[in-house]
């Protein structure tokens, strides 16, 4: 597998925020999101081969009973399943962060953090090589597919939110999914990789969430160690 880096910090996004975590990020990805803030694991792949095994001791050394699988895009990771098994024969509690655009395929997963891609994150003409455009536009969100994560594994959605109107657009693919999701379980997260950037986002997002009874979700991680690698 192409690992792009193992890290051991704390959890900074979702339900688990704030939980001392391994994250195994690995590089390849399938959509090619327009402020991605791992391009050196999806618009770039980088990293390392490492066989299941090699990657499975790397992660023992850390005293974490959480394991982050993350990316790029996981699910496109070759061996993945393999990987997530043997996290689950060693007692780890498994997240997978993933676009929802590839289905579980019974994958061990104990919290499905599921981040749909709304239009705010096509690239935009003449920054990505020819056909990535249409091909992020094509794949980015798969309602069935999203389906499948929520009715077999716990869940959580994810959205990346520039401005109030995004919510429209959410409201529709919750709508298209047709699967019972509680507000509770939809987190809207300000895009922005520094701190001023969400600062002047949050405000609007919280009373969305007043108002709709979704879930604000903080980036600890920036707040805490800025937009750098490792943390």
């Amino acid at each position: 597998m192409l690992i792009s880096e193992i890290f051991y910090s704390i959890q900074g996004e979702g339900e688990l925020t704030g939980v001392p975590s391994v994250f195994v990020r690995t590089s390849g990805c399938n959509l090619r999101c327009r402020w991605c803030d791992t391009k050196y694991a999806s618009w770039n792949p980088q990293g390392d081969e490492m066989s299941v095994e090699e990657i499975v001791e790397r992660v023992a050394a850390f005293p974490a009973a959480h394991v982050v699988l993350t990316g790029g895009e996981p699910m496109v990771a070759k061996g993945i399943h393999e990987l997530a098994q043997r996290f689950r024969e060693a007692g780890k509690h498994i997240t997978i962060e993933t676009a929802g655009t590839i289905a579980p395929e019974g994958i061990a997963c104990d919290l499905a953090s599921l981040s749909p891609k709304l239009g705010n994150s096509t690239p935009l003409e003449g920054e990505i090589a020819e056909g990535w455009r249409e091909r992020h536009e094509k794949q980015r969100l798969q309602p069935e597919v999203l389906r499948a994560w929520i009715e077999r594994h716990p869940f959580q959605l994810k959205f990346v939110v520039e401005q109030s109107s995004d919510v429209e657009e959410i409201e529709a693919l919750l709508d298209r999914i047709g699967a019972p999701v509680p507000p509770h379980k939809v987190q809207l997260m300000p895009q922005g990789t520094d701190l001023q950037t969400i600062h002047g986002r949050e405000e609007s997002l919280i009373d969305l969430c007043k108002r709709r009874g979704y879930r604000y979700c903080h980036r600890l991680h920036i707040a805490l160690f800025g937009n750098k690698r490792g943390t």
